[in-house]
């Protein structure tokens, strides 16, 4: 669980970093006290002015759908990210952002859907993939990882 808590983190922290925005922090030893329970917390900080407020969207949907999509890589199941407990707060993340892009609910889940597999096929690349494993070797052996250093991975 630890090790794919580690991928599913690491997703996030990696498309953050390619989108433009910045990793603060990166854990897999979350403090629960005021949030609802969860394995792992990646926190971002996003420049807004750099972006228009779709571009922000799509980025933000973006860096939520990474998740997910990391942990289907590893695993090489294909779950839709809506139905899996565990991902329902990464997909409802990306569907509040999704909200300004689309016309309908069901528009909206289209998008994401395209999104999903666009990123499932960059993540999996040979030339990315392996960026993503060092993130979490470091986290794993770590659990918690500054900005910087996932920066610097990156």
């Amino acid at each position: 669980m630890e090790e794919t808590t580690a991928f599913h983190e690491a997703g996030h922290a990696f498309v953050a970093i390619m989108v433009g925005a910045r990793v603060v922090s990166i854990t897999i030893d979350p403090d629960n006290n005021d949030l609802p329970d969860r394995y792992g917390d990646t926190q971002i900080a996003w420049d807004r002015s750099q972006f228009s407020d779709r571009e922000f969207a799509e980025k933000f949907a973006l860096v939520s759908l990474a998740g997910p999509v990391a942990e289907m890589i590893l695993t090489g199941d294909a779950w839709h990210p809506a139905l899996l407990p565990e991902w329902s707060g990464d997909w409802q993340q990306a569907m509040q952002s999704a909200r300004g892009l689309c016309k309908s609910k069901r528009e909206c889940v289209a998008l994401l859907e395209r999104m999903a597999i666009e990123s499932h096929q960059v993540l999996s690349r040979d030339d990315v993939w392996p960026f993503i494993g060092a993130i979490v070797d470091e986290l794993v052996a770590h659990e918690t990882l500054e900005g910087e250093q996932v920066h610097e991975i990156v």
